[in-house]
């Protein structure tokens, strides 16, 4: 991986290099002509129209390639605007079922008061990521012996979902539910695997835990509500499901392995730059404009001194030997995305 990514690094880097090496060639070749002969400055005079064409051409093909570009970016980004609101959406309802399991009677007799009220201010994150030495409470809290059937790392998991920021501590009593997501705490979500401890407790392992959690303890009302809830998120997955250990497994595999990747990748897409390709050419077309198009004009109306004609020239030269020696490798990423 790092050998292909220092192979793509060495394609982008050499032929700038040689670009520049090039320019800086083709002013000490023409002021050295210049230099010895006066006939030559007649010479490239006489080349300005063609070298107009030329520039404006090649400034004329790129802004039109630019502007196609940027507009099936705007349109690939409208499609993944709905599909981000679809996501976010799914990401409502799933968190709306973990708060009616969060605040349900289905956990062991003095396990919130022990979790919400002795580690306050603990959060799950910060027990997963113990080993890095910021949080004290962490420690402390993994070397206490439970007496809650090992239950309180879900209840802490379930309990991540509802909040809304990495640096939050507390479930507040009105849940918020963004228009989108901060992606630090999706992030979290993603790296910590948020919402597969119900696969795991409910799956996995609820021969061990099923003394522990008394799913009959939900209120009914509370179980329709989360069977609505959950046929909303996908009512195909859903569809012939009920309220039991079986669908809450289901469920949090549901959420961990789709819905949350997906929630990230949609908004790092959305939230991301133009790409890199664009920019580049963004770049180039600067170039040949300011110094293709404009400074030729401008030498020829205000009869500005050879020397811009020559830098001209290299520069313009030297763009087209770069846009040459890295055409293969545009076209080849074009091709792949």
């Amino acid at each position: 991986m790092k050998k292909k990514s220092f192979n793509k690094d060495l394609f982008t880097i050499l032929p700038l290099v040689f670009s520049g090496l090039l320019c800086i060639s083709v002013i000490f070749v023409l002021y050295q002509k210049h230099s010895a002969s006066p006939e030559f400055d007649q010479q490239l005079s006489s080349l300005t129209t063609i070298f107009l064409s030329i520039s404006g051409f090649l400034s004329a093909f790129i802004l039109a390639y630019l502007a196609l570009a940027v507009i099936d970016l705007k349109k690939n980004r409208s499609a993944g605007a709905g599909s981000l609101n679809t996501i976010t959406q799914k990401m409502h309802d799933f968190r709306s079922i973990v708060e009616l399991l969060l605040h349900s009677k289905m956990w062991l007799p003095g396990l919130k008061e022990y979790i919400d009220e002795e580690f306050e201010n603990l959060t799950f994150f910060e027990v997963k990521e113990f080993y890095k030495g910021k949080s004290k409470l962490a420690i402390e809290f993994l070397q206490e012996t439970h007496n809650y059937g090992e239950t309180e790392n879900l209840y802490l998991e379930l309990k991540s979902l509802l909040m809304s920021n990495t640096r939050d501590k507390k479930v507040i009593d009105d849940i918020n539910y963004p228009t989108i997501y901060n992606k630090d705490i999706v992030e979290k979500w993603l790296e910590h695997k948020c919402g597969s401890g119900l696969w795991y407790y409910f799956g996995f392992k609820y021969g061990v835990f099923k003394e522990s959690l008394n799913l009959d303890a939900v209120f009914e009302r509370h179980q329709d509500k989360i069977m609505t809830l959950a046929n909303t998120i996908d009512s195909a997955a859903f569809e012939d499901s009920s309220f039991n250990e079986v669908f809450l497994s289901k469920l949090g595999e549901y959420m961990s392995k789709e819905v949350m990747p997906k929630l990230y990748q949609l908004q790092e897409t959305m939230g991301s730059k133009l790409p890199r390709v664009i920019r580049s050419l963004y770049i180039i077309f600067l170039i040949l404009v300011l110094f293709g198009v404009l400074l030729p004009v401008f030498y020829l109306l205000f009869n500005l001194p050879i020397i811009s004609l020559i830098i001209s020239y290299a520069l313009v030269v030297s763009v087209i030997f770069y846009i040459s020696t890295t055409l293969y490798q545009f076209l080849n990423s074009e091709m792949q995305s």
